[in-house]
């Protein structure tokens, strides 16, 4: 249960924070947003707001979408031949229309379409009563889908398309920003609930209760000053150190150490703990508690683990193994161990896993967001947009190739966990 209810809420606020970016930059840039959801599936509650969005929530809390009017992203259909019922303002325009079965206005007008154009005349035509009437439709109408959704219309100056070059860049690039700086704030918050951010570069260290060093008497803040009469000087030759002395060893090797504490330099010989098939000496980072070297720390890991994510994506690249690859089974899995940790780890994860999926967007294969800017780049490059059918045949290659990879994916997933 631990891992379910971690997966959910790790995998839930990484997209939901990715979706909000979207969202906001859309909003600014005038592009109608119909839909804002959190979750999956059938509605369970939603709210119009004055801003013209419907505000969601699904059954399945898995993540969350942004419905954007225009073409690529959404668009309105409406069948020949479908009865709908027609709301009409004061004005005598049709302020919603239904296609549900339920019954929101008692003074509606029932029709069956024959024709509709709610982007550009703004207007809707059908049998009333074996007769054929056309009616106007406010620009704001609203339009009752058949789940019993209600959003707005979509007229052509709200939709994506007909936005400036560069709010459709922005709106674009917000969602892998919004993971980056999801991924600052989760460090942050991560490296004030431990105490401290880890401090790789002194000999300075942290003592772990019971461990080999703790039971030696030595506390934290105390300096390793040699290991097996070689000098260290910052973690990572200390962590290198005990890599090493680990290496072929078949029982709990002994270490003799200079350890400084309280100004005083001791000479001790340290027998190792064996933990999960490793020998370790009990000892981590030491921290810096201050609040600036805190916040600058968060900044410093996002960037230390973008750079890795990258490093990693290089290499795959370079010599491509799909067996590599992971999805949503591999992120429970992952995530269940973490859950099993406490709340560092699962943080930890939430923050690795965000900067991952911002990364993993700006690859420029189109359907993903990296793609769509390449295209936002190319039309500022040429200064005229593409036309909607090129477009649309390169967002369904990308989807296309999203789809394999899916299935890779899947694949992989379930070879690990049943085979």
């Amino acid at each position: 249960m631990q891992g379910m209810i971690a997966f959910i809420f790790i995998f839930g606020v990484i997209v939901v924070v990715h979706e909000f970016g979207h969202f906001y930059f859309a909003k600014k840039a005038g592009i109608l947003v119909r839909e804002f959801a959190i979750g999956m599936g059938p509605k369970i509650f939603a709210h119009i707001g004055k801003d013209g969005t419907a505000y969601t929530i699904r059954m399945l809390p898995l993540g969350g979408y942004v419905r954007m009017a225009g073409w690529g992203e959404d668009k309105t259909e409406i069948k020949t031949g479908s009865p709908v019922s027609l709301s009409l303002n004061q004005e005598g325009l049709v302020s919603r229309i239904n296609l549900s079965e339920k019954v929101l206005d008692s003074a509606s007008l029932p029709m069956n379409v024959t024709t509709f154009d709610v982007e550009e005349r703004l207007e809707i035509t059908g049998l009333v009563l074996d007769e054929s009437k056309t009616f106007q439709v406010d620009h704001d109408a609203t339009i009752v889908e058949e789940d019993g959704t209600e959003v707005r219309i979509a007229p052509l100056d709200v939709q994506y398309q007909n936005a400036s070059i560069w709010g459709r860049l922005m709106t674009n690039f917000a969602g892998p920003l919004n993971n980056f700086i999801l991924g600052v704030l989760t460090f942050i918050l991560l490296f004030f609930l431990q105490g401290g951010v880890p401090d790789a570069t002194t000999n300075q260290v942290t003592v772990a209760d019971g461990g080999a060093l703790d039971l030696a008497g030595v506390k934290t803040g105390a300096r390793i000053l040699e290991i097996n009469g070689q000098e260290v000087t910052d973690y990572q030759e200390i962590s290198a150190m005990i890599a090493k002395v680990n290496e072929d060893a078949q029982q709990a090797p002994v270490l003799n150490l200079v350890v400084e504490q309280g100004g005083k330099k001791e000479n001790l010989t340290v027998s190792t703990i064996e933990d999960q098939g490793y020998y370790r000496i009990g000892v981590s980072p030491f921290l810096k508690t201050g609040v600036v070297e805190i916040i600058i720390g968060g900044f410093k890991e996002t960037g230390r683990t973008a750079l890795m994510i990258v490093t990693a994506l290089k290499n795959l690249i370079a010599s491509f193994d799909v067996k590599q690859l992971g999805g949503p089974v591999a992120i429970y899995n992952v995530s269940s161990q973490a859950a099993e940790g406490g709340i560092l780890p699962v943080l930890n994860l939430l923050a690795m896993l965000s900067i991952n999926l911002g990364i993993f967007n700006l690859i420029p294969i189109p359907a993903l967001d990296g793609g769509k800017i390449l295209i936002n780049l190319i039309e500022a490059i040429r200064r005229k947009p593409l036309k909607q059918e090129i477009e649309s045949y390169i967002t369904l290659v990308g989807v296309a190739i999203m789809l394999v990879l899916m299935l890779v994916v899947t694949w992989n997933d379930i070879m690990r966990v049943f085979f």
